[in-house]
């Protein structure tokens, strides 16, 4: 690989690494910029997003045909670090999940007319969006072949009836993307479908209560009791549900690691420029080396988190899958984030456990990186079962010319 990037990346990169720092950091400190769940305020977003888009740094994954910057995604991995060096920064830039990936999604897969009906207005920043595939047991969670919400198609519409719950960003959104279940058979069982929130036939349940700050919309538990979806919304066709979601997943459980490194990476700048200034017992804490020893390790840590969304970013660019790379990934970081803001809070004292600093926002919202997008335990396996089928090959170099598809 080769890790230059372009003069015209690097000139995003520290636009919008300006943005962040000049006009989205500060809010930071206001309590009147959050709204009741912990996220950035309705008002203030809306201000935010309309600079952010005068200023040509709007939905930079997509591309130009769709309203996008088209930078791939290798130019995502070094954008999304900057964006997430504040809490709010992504859905600033309207790269925030769900949207996120559902844009994406939307822009490889759907046709002409679902991207004119479904897309556009997301892009646009008009309406927000969900992607509704977990299930509450018995039905489907990490494993999508245990889903159990049925759409049985009649005519020209599908009739819809199941639940699902965890569907982040469902209170906010008028867009869903649905994963139910058309036939019983072992393969092609699942299809991927849009509706409308207007739509008769479903209700959100409730807003699940979480220990952490909350995404716009929340996480919500569904139920679909006869919703009718037309046919014309199905993406790419019935029984193509499974490459629909991985075609979402995979880029997304990257995009997560890498705003996640730009949360860590916060964490070290908040812990590093305190132990500058702090003495205790005649000693600065960061001429102590025990501090020394917490900040080089997470320093360490991110540059090969970094490395490992690279090399992930880098095989999705090539038109690979890129499993394994974006679940050792995906293991690393979320893993990461947790530790660099709890050493981030030690070093702060009382200070970082307090609301002085968003160190405490970001530990409450680390938690759920080692569940979100499948858990550690599921890339684990993910790994465990390409190593055993690869062996050696497991750890061989791609060659110039060949087929490779991980």
């Amino acid at each position: 690989m080769d890790f230059t990037i372009t003069p015209q990346l690097d000139d995003l990169r520290r636009r919008i690494a300006a943005f962040v720092e000049t006009r989205i950091i500060p809010h930071e400190s206001d309590r009147a910029a959050y709204d009741g769940h912990g996220n950035i305020s309705g008002t203030l977003l809306q201000e935010l997003r309309s600079q952010a888009r005068a200023e040509g740094l709007w939905c930079l994954q997509l591309p130009e045909r769709d309203g996008g910057l088209g930078v791939g995604i290798q130019g995502m991995a070094v954008c999304y670090e900057e964006m997430n060096r504040s809490i709010f920064g992504p859905v600033v830039f309207n790269s925030a999940a769900p949207d996120d990936g559902n844009m994406m999604v939307l822009s490889k897969l759907a046709s002409p007319e679902q991207r004119a009906r479904w897309l556009a207005p997301i892009v646009d920043g008009r309406v927000r969006s969900a992607f509704a595939m977990t299930e509450p047991a018995p039905g489907g969670g990490s494993d999508p072949s245990m889903i159990r919400t049925r759409a049985v198609r009649q005519g020209d519409h599908y009739v819809v009836t199941g639940r699902k719950w965890f569907i982040t960003g469902a209170e906010g959104a008028q867009h869903f993307m649905l994963l139910a279940r058309t036939s019983d058979g072992p393969k092609d069982a699942l299809t991927a479908m849009m509706f409308d929130a207007d739509q008769p036939g479903w209700r959100i349940l409730r807003r699940i209560g979480i220990m952490g700050p909350e995404e716009h919309g929340g996480h919500c538990e569904l139920e679909f009791d006869g919703l009718h979806i037309p046919v014309e919304n199905v993406i790419l066709a019935e029984g193509k549900g499974m490459r629909v979601t991985q075609t979402r997943l995979a880029p997304a459980r990257l995009t997560h690691c890498m705003r996640w490194l730009g949360l860590a990476k916060r964490c070290m700048q908040i812990a590093q420029d305190y132990a500058e200034t702090r003495e205790g017992f005649g000693i600065r804490l960061s001429d102590r080396e025990t501090v020394q020893v917490a900040t080089g390790d997470l320093a360490m840590r991110i540059e090969i988190g970094r490395l490992l969304v690279m090399r992930a970013a880098w095989e999705l660019d090539q038109g690979r899958r890129a499993g394994p790379q974006i679940s050792m990934a995906k293991i690393h970081v979320a893993n990461l984030l947790h530790d660099a803001a709890d050493r981030a809070i030690q070093v702060n004292g009382a200070r970082g456990y307090s609301t002085d600093t968003v160190l405490e926002w970001i530990y409450r919202y680390a938690r759920q990186a080692r569940l979100v997008d499948g858990a550690d335990e599921v890339h684990k396996m993910v790994l465990s079962r390409a190593f055993a089928a690869q062996g050696g090959d497991f750890w061989s170099w791609p060659v110039a010319g060949a087929d490779h598809d991980a």
